[in-house]
């Protein structure tokens, strides 16, 4: 073995600079591959058009017809393009992407008359078998068949020289085999519930978009480096060794100079992204030797999620190109920091008004405070299914180590926002006077954005941080799919919007309150009830791990102590309500997640 190592670091000392030369600026590039809108406008019919808008938009259906048309364009558009093949592109619960490729090629039943063919039929739907991937006990053998069928909402794109159409995944008798599907659901879910709490403030807003901006943490190694450890290559992360004498103790590394051959790779690679429509703008040095973080401008979350795992994708592949390899293990190396996916999570109106965002009025600002108190009496009361939403046997070694936050989550508000939530917490029972109304309107609520000016820190020990205009899930691994965790927090932020919108409701017709009062008396009642998760000391502290059990929060250190609130009466009256997933594909998710951490931990064994 030391004669592998020391001619990889022969090969890895000699290697020479990729020429790379960017071949545009990013605005002229961007989208450049991507079916967008502007695509459409210049191969679609006028019609076809506003059909996928309209589906985009308001969820309408395409009909068989329609989606004739729109395939003949995107076809028109691919061949323009040079590509060859067409694949549905999903998400199934292996953790990372999947496509079979077919090519634009049909001949006649006599093999003459060659000709590049895709209708409405391949563009819709497709017939993968199910038979190989992940389904938890959902399939029978003999109904191996699974299919894919276009989600409109994630445009078209090409890759190489193949068209790839984002689809969902769902079995033979229904139920989902991907992430999308659900994630699909809980953001529908979302907007529904909402747009009616919006509409207490602002009759205008007819939809609520939940969005995304994820920050992509990961490693950089030689190849040759990494083909010369088995471990690193087969399960992701060293398994023995000794520590470097230099790691991060110096600080040295941190939005340090950025490595002349890493800076290459990641130009190369923000090209590769604007290309496909990926609004990469932040790169930068992580603390650890060889670390890296690129982050995206936030974009609505389906989106998000698609734009992330197609971007794991892309990174691999220009890695190939420079001779590295991407380490996307949340702890690939022991004694140095490991690699997170922080999840920044907003809601955001069509009349452009982001929900987590205080504002200039009183009234916008309680319909900030209206949005904020929910979501964290929605993670008050659901921590431990956030837990189980980002368990897995890499991101266990993450949690709780070097910068990373711990395995019990809690959330981070800041003192000022804190001293706000108590003067409210202070609000009188029932009615309020008008005396109390207006100082509260101005002396509370209306100086909401003037305290937070100053509210800067950020407690980087927090799973689940306010930074001033979104929440930050911070606990994601840089492996996951951010699906698991974007789908369980917009369930759970929902359901709380419904059950806050009944009991506003209520006391506006049966005690006879006006909107603002009965507002003020919900909130307070849910300050006062999700006190046990407002934490804003250091949650490595041992003294903190004490307190979170006087206080009842889960402190599931392994996945799958963390995975039982998967199969919870919670969880599945929490799925099942809001129509998001049945109990069987819940359970199966369980069974799949499981599964994949005896298997990892067998590997490494």
């Amino acid at each position: 073995m030391s004669s592998i190592r020391f001619q990889a670091l022969r090969e890895a000392t000699n290697r020479k600079l990729v020429d790379f030369h960017e071949s545009g600026k990013k605005s002229v590039l961007f989208g450049s591959n991507v079916f967008n809108d502007k695509a459409m406008k210049q191969y679609l019919t006028s019609d076809a058009f506003k059909g996928v808008q309209g589906a985009v938009q308001h969820g309408t259906k395409i009909d068989r017809k329609l989606a004739d048309y729109i395939a003949m364009g995107m076809k028109e558009w691919a061949l323009s393009k040079g590509v060859t093949h067409y694949t549905h592109w999903f998400q199934p619960l292996t953790g990372s992407t999947a496509e079979k490729h077919d090519a634009f090629f049909e001949t006649s039943y006599d093999g003459s008359d060659p000709v590049e063919k895709f209708g409405g039929a391949q563009l819709v739907q497709q017939e993968p078998d199910a038979s190989s991937f992940p389904n938890g006990g959902i399939r029978n053998t003999f109904e191996a068949r699974g299919y894919t069928a276009w989600d409109p909402t994630s445009p078209a794109f090409i890759f190489g020289t193949t068209l790839c159409i984002p689809t969902v995944f769902i079995s033979y008798t229904g139920e989902a085999l991907d992430y999308k599907t659900p994630l699909l659901r809980a953001l529908t879910v979302m907007d529904e519930a909402a747009t009616e709490v919006c509409k207490y403030f602002d009759k205008n807003v007819k939809k609520v978009t939940a969005t995304l901006g994820w920050e992509q943490e990961y490693f950089l190694i030689d190849r040759a480096l990494a083909q010369s450890r088995p471990d690193l290559m087969m399960t992701g992360r060293t398994l023995l060794g000794h520590t470097s004498a230099k790691g991060q103790q110096l600080d040295d590394h941190y939005f340090g100079a950025i490595p002349t051959r890493a800076l290459t790779y990641m130009r190369d690679l923000e090209q590769e992204c604007m290309l496909l429509g990926i609004p990469v703008k932040t790169r930068h040095n992580e603390v650890a030797p060889n670390q890296f973080e690129l982050a995206p401008i936030f974009e609505e979350t389906n989106l998000a999620v698609d734009h992330n795992c197609l971007l794991m994708d892309v990174m691999q592949k220009v890695a190939e190109r420079h001779d590295f390899k991407v380490l996307f293990h949340e702890k690939p190396f022991k004694g140095v920091n490991g690699s997170g996916k922080h999840n920044n999570w907003s809601l955001a109106t069509d009349t452009g008004v982001n929900l987590l965002s205080p504002s200039k009025t009183p009234m916008s600002n309680l319909q900030f405070l209206t949005f904020f108190i929910n979501t964290i009496k929605a993670v008050n009361d659901n921590e431990s299914l956030l837990r189980a939403a980002i368990a897995s046997a890499s991101n266990d070694h993450r949690l709780g180590a070097n910068e990373a936050p711990p395995a019990i989550i809690s959330v981070f508000i800041g003192e000022q926002l804190t001293k706000v939530l108590a003067e409210l917490e202070g609000v009188t029972t029932g009615k309020l006077s008008p005396e109390e109304k207006t100082d509260l309107k101005l002396n509370v609520v209306g100086k909401i954005p003037d305290v937070l000016l100053d509210n800067t820190d950020r407690n980087r020990t927090s799973p689940f941080a306010f930074t001033g205009n979104k929440f930050e899930f911070r606990a994601v691994g840089s492996m996951a799919n951010c699906s698991n965790a974007m789908t369980t927090l917009n369930a759970i932020v929902a359901k709380q919007l419904r059950d806050f919108k009944v009991e506003v409701d209520a006391l506006i017709e049966s005690k006879d309150m006006k909107k603002d009062d009965a507002i003020f008396n919900v909130l307070r009642e849910y300050i006062k009830q999700s006190k046990k998760i407002l934490f804003e000391g250091d949650g490595y502290s041992e003294e903190w791990e004490i307190e979170a059990g006087k206080r009842g929060l889960s402190n599931f250190k392994t996945t799958p102590e963390a995975l039982k609130a998967r199969i919870s009466k919670q969880s599945f009256d929490l799925f099942s309500e809001l129509g998001i997933m049945n109990h069987i594909e819940v359970e199966a998710r369980y069974e799949i997640e499981l599964e994949e951490y005896t298997k990892k931990i067998q590997i490494e064994g």
